[in-house]
């Protein structure tokens, strides 16, 4: 009887048949690293990580921006959840934390101090200018009226027109009364009027060289005439009319004369009296200020 050995049964590595298990012991490993090093971070003071961090940055490009994230024990702090999203950090940390330094609010810019200070002075100097020329542009006026007063007076228009300059100080205004020059609801001058306006004439002659507008102003009594449409056309006409004749005898320019009609739409005063209608109806003759732009 034939008697077989027994095999002696096979010895196994500890490793032979779990190859994986190697992988995991050394994954084990870098992960106690990663977090004792992080553990390190958040007990570490900022200037020395801020160091660290700057030279990761540099050798691996990665945590750019991280020592605001990290140095803050975020990671740490809210525990090993945020494993899941640690792709979510690393790729945010540099963004987010560039933004904060970029857009902190209310952090002071000396730039934008400078240019508001250079606004403000810019402004201060424009007001300046603009009072010095509204107190020139006063002086001249005042000099226009007293220049007019006399010369109505040597022309002997005092009864005739009455004189006033512009709050803002841009013209000096001569203002006559409709019914010396006009008949009611015509626009012809009268023949008697030619005298008086060609006085005025003389008067503006001394003038030359400054802009000159005539307007023409009516109550607001309806037109009856088969020849002037409403009041508008009828003040158009009178102011039109006037200027013609300074214009033709008195050979002012006519590059600096206008012309315009006002109707009923610029009363000096109610229309509800005869007195106040009478008022309205008026031809003003203004004289500009050379320093209006006119």
């Amino acid at each position: 009887m034939k008697i077989l050995a027994r095999k002696k049964k096979q010895e196994t590595s500890s490793g032979g048949n779990a190859p994986w298990l190697n992988t995991f012991a050394d994954l084990m490993n870098l992960l106690l690293c990663f977090f004792v090093l992080l553990f390190a971070m958040s007990t570490i003071d900022a200037e020395k990580f801020e160091q660290i961090s700057i030279s990761l940055a540099n050798t691996f490009g990665i945590f750019d921006g991280g020592k605001t994230a990290i140095g803050e024990g975020q990671l740490v702090s809210d525990g090993m959840t945020q494993l899941n999203n640690l792709d979510e950090y690393y790729s945010n940390m540099g963004e987010d934390n560039r933004q904060t330094e970029t857009e902190t609010p209310g952090e002071y810019d000396p730039t934008s101090q400078e240019d508001t200070e250079e606004e403000q002075e810019n402004i201060e100097t424009l007001n300046q200018a603009m009072e010095k020329i509204e107190a020139e542009m006063e002086k001249v006026s005042e000099q226009m009226y007293d220049q007019l007063a006399e010369l109505t007076t040597e022309y002997n228009l005092g009864d005739y027109v009455e004189l006033s300059i512009d709050p803002e100080y841009q013209f000096v205004q001569l203002s006559l009364k409709g019914n010396i020059l006009y008949d009611s609801g015509n626009a012809e001058i009268k023949e008697d009027a030619q005298p008086i306006l060609s006085r005025i004439g003389d008067v503006l002659q001394k003038f030359e060289g400054f802009a000159i507008e005539i307007e023409g102003h009516t109550d607001n009594v309806p037109m009856n005439s088969s020849t002037y449409k409403d009041n508008n056309w009828l003040s158009s006409a009178r102011a039109l009319n006037a200027a013609e004749f300074l214009i033709e005898n008195k050979n002012l320019n006519p590059a600096k004369i206008k012309y315009s009609g006002r109707g009923e739409y610029d009363p000096l005063t109610s229309n509800a009296t005869a007195e106040g209608r009478a008022k309205n109806r008026r031809i003003e003759i203004k004289i500009f200020n050379e320093l209006s732009g006119k």
